[in-house]
Parts: C-alpha cells; sequence; structure tokens
C-alpha cells in the first residue's frame, strides 16, 4: 500500500540556516552548498524547472542532523532523497548495486568467509576495487561470518514455550556479518521470560538501495518486510530490531522516501535496548547481574538515533549495570553513512567528518565503544582501534543468566 507522498513542507522554512551549521558535511565540502539551499530553497526552483537539479546534492548523507536542527520541523533531508530520485541523471554502477545489495552479497561470501575475508584484506585486492569500482583503497571492509544468523536460529530445536513472544528483525549486519549480536539478544529475551520469533519474510531493510539509486528494488523489499511485520503485529507481538538505521528507515523512510505506508506498524516496530529497558522501568521483568563484572564504556550516538530520539533508552540500560562507568561521547556524525564512506570520491570527506570523533575516543581511558549502528561500528573500529560493540552485547555480557531465569520464573 502507497502512501502519497505530496507532504513537502519547504514552505515551513525560515531561512535560519541552523540545519547549515549543523551539517557535517558542508563544514569540509565546498562542493555542497549545505541543506538549506539543497533541500527547501532548491526545491523552489527544481518545482518551476527540473534543469535547476544539481548532481552535488549527491554528497548528501542522509545523516537527519540537518531535521534534528531545524526548528520549523522542515524534512529537509526528505527533500533532498526525493530530489535524487526525481531528477538525478546518474545511473547505478556495479560498484553501487554490489555496496547495495547486502543480501546478494552476504549469501554470496559468507559461503566462502574465510577465503573472502582474507582477500578482502589484501592490499592488492583493494588496490583493483579502486581502479575498476571506485572503492576507496584505505577502506577497511567488515569481515563476513562462515555461518549466518538464520542457520543458527532455526537449528534451535530445543526452544522453549513462553508466555511472550517478540520478532526479531535481524537484519543484513547480524545475519551475514556478526551472529553474535543476535544471539545475544536471544539469550537477554529467553532470560526475562520472552521467546523469539523471525519474520516469515525478511528482506534488507533497504536503507542502502535508496542511498545508492536503487528506489524501485528498495521499494519492492519494503513492501515484503511490512507484509511480513503485519502478520505478526496481528498476533499480537512487536518487531525488535538491533540497528538504529534499519528501524529508522522501516519506522520513517518507508513512507516518506519510499511512498510505503506503515502507519498501522510503525510503532510496533522498536529498538531492543528500548523494549528491554521500557520492561525493567515497570518492574515487569528483574535481571540479576554478574558480580565480578566491570568496564568503562563510551557511548557513540548514531545520526539516525539521534532522529528517533532513543539514545536515552540505550544510555539508561546500560546505566542500570552496576560495574559499568559509562563516558557519553559528544554526539557528531562518524562520518561513514553507511555505504558513503566505501567510495572513493567521498572518502576524503567521510574521514574528515569523523576526524574530532575518533581523536575524543582516543583520549578517552575506555575499554570500549559502545553504539547502535553497525556502520558506525566500522568506521570507528578503523580509526580509532579501540572495540566497538552494541548495548546488546554489553548487557548479555554483564547478565549472570541463570539468576536473571530465576527471578522471572523462566524454567
Amino acid at each position: 500500500m502507497e502512501q502519497n507522498r505530496n507532504d513537502n513542507n519547504f514552505e515551513q522554512c525560515i531561512k535560519c540556516t541552523v540545519c547549515t551549521v549543523y551539517c557535517p558535511l558542508a563544514a569540509v565540502n565546498p562542493n555542497f552548498a549545505g541543506p538549506k539551499q539543497a533541500g527547501p530553497d532548491g526545491e523552489r526552483y527544481r518545482l518551476k524547472n527540473p534543469l535547476y537539479y544539481d548532481e552535488s546534492l549527491d554528497y548528501c548523507l542522509n545523516c537527519k542532523r540537518c531535521e534534528v536542527a531545524c526548528p520549523s520541523n522542515v524534512k529537509i533531508g526528505d527533500i533532498i532523497q526525493r530530489a535524487r530520485m526525481k531528477y538525478s541523471k546518474k545511473r547505478p554502477s556495479l560498484r553501487d548495486w554490489m555496496l547495495a545489495n547486502t543480501d546478494i552479497m552476504g549469501r554470496l561470501n559468507t559461503t566462502f568467509a574465510p577465503l573472502v575475508n582474507r582477500i578482502l584484506k589484501l592490499q592488492a585486492t583493494k588496490g583493483v576495487m579502486e581502479a575498476l569500482l571506485a572503492i576507496d583503497h584505505r577502506r577497511s571492509f567488515p569481515a563476513y561470518s562462515n555461518h549466518k544468523f538464520t542457520t543458527w536460529f532455526k537449528m534451535r530445536t530445543w526452544q522453549r514455550s513462553y508466555k511472550h513472544y517478540v520478532t526479531y528483525f535481524h537484519g543484513c549486519y547480524v545475519n551475514y556479518n556478526y551472529p553474535q549480536l543476535g544471539k545475544d539478544l536471544v539469550r537477554v529475551l529467553n532470560a526475562i521470560g520472552y521467546g523469539v520469533h523471525l519474520l516469515e519474510d525478511e528482506e534488507c531493510c533497504g536503507v542502502a538501495l535508496i542511498a545508492n539509486g536503487l528506489t524501485r528494488q528498495a521499494r519492492k523489499q519494503g513492501m515484503v518486510n511490512l507484509l511480513s511485520i503485519r502478520k505478526v503485529v496481528a498476533k499480537g507481538e512487536q518487531v525488535v530490531t538491533t540497528s538504529s538505521t534499519c528501524t529508522f528507515t522501516m519506522r520513517d523512510e518507508y513512507p516518506s522516501v519510499l511512498g510505503l505506508d506503515n502507519a498501522d506498524v510503525r510503532d510496533s516496530i522498536v529498538m531492543a535496548t528500548k523494549f528491554i529497558y521500557e520492561l525493567m522501568d515497570s518492574d515487569q521483568v528483574r535481571i540479576a547481574f554478574r558480580e565480578d563484572f566491570h568496564k568503562r564504556v563510551a557511548y557513540h550516538t548514531p545520526c539516525h538515533m539521534e532522529k528517533l530520539g532513543w539514545a536515552v533508552y540505550s544510555t539508561s540500560l546500560l546505566r542500570m549495570i552496576p560495574g559499568l562507568e559509562l563516558l557519553m561521547l559528544e554526539s557528531q556524525c562518524c562520518g561513514i553513512a553507511g555505504t558513503y564512506g566505501f567510495k572513493k570520491e567521498n572518502y576524503v570527506y567521510s574521514q574528515k567528518i569523523g576526524e574530532d570523533l575518533f581523536k575524543q575516543i582516543k583520549s578517552m581511558p575506555v575499554e570500549v565503544v559502545a553504539t547502535d549502528c553497525e556502520t558506525c561500528k566500522w568506521q570507528i573500529e578503523m580509526n580509532s582501534g579501540i572495540p566497538v560493540v552494541n548495548p546488546i552485547s554489553i548487557l548479555a555480557e554483564a547478565i549472570d543468566f541463570e539468576k536473571t531465569k530465576k527471578l522471572n520464573k523462566v524454567k
């Protein structure tokens, strides 16, 4: 079901330029005019004549920090995204297709994970990819797992019967790169008395497809996901996620960018940290923590988590853990923006955007950085050398599972 996208509110812009002040790209790339000019100002011209479209809009990170800063709630990022979809003359290249089709590449690469991981680390491989695909040779690739999360999950034939259930949207990262995060979530939810289902059909959320100009495919995959989500919501289950970007895409980008009406299920798609925190805060579940757990953690707020306004749930959940010292990093973009930072033409800007963040992390005596975005993890680890994990994995490490099961009467 498609939603009418004639909700372009550029006329609400009061021309204060606060969006440009908060734009991480405008500060480092003189070729990008800034969100006010690229968004509401440019839209006035484009509506008169499409020839006014400027391909420099392709530099936009779609981080949504302009929308967070806007006092008039102008959907600046959406205006830019839709203009790119409507007016851009560029066609997706082979590189764009490969970076955007995370499911296809994931299925292929997990099959040969040990070999693929070794090959991707070779400087010769990086040189060839830069020459043929314009993927910057300085970029490190995330490792692929030798097994999929879904394979592990389906083999858990010993699963108990639970009074309550949720459905987990695992996403491409958990399925192909880091199944351990999904395993951690399942263990935590089971310990507090919640069983876990997977969607009948799950496709990539589509964020990489949108960013790389494959919007028709993104819309198709979004429709598949919404159909599956509607089935589980009809059964009374919520859909929990561990990726801030997947969550933001399905909740906000589906209607505003892809024109997919999700009003009936939007509020049922929630981050796992929010879901668990609210259960604990309302005393519906109890968690026992290990007495020997001690860790100093810095939290990085991903851009899309900032837009959702949900970082408070992740940080509040972490603060509930005895023995954990939490330090807050200044909220700023890390620069990778999904596939953006892999591209040769964007790499320098990507690094400049995250430069202050990397310096801040290196200056702090922390053991680990926590964040809810997988691509932020890749960027921060590559540039700081500090391990980066999802808050759910930290929670799983800190929990005394046997005591927690007893507290929640899980047999």
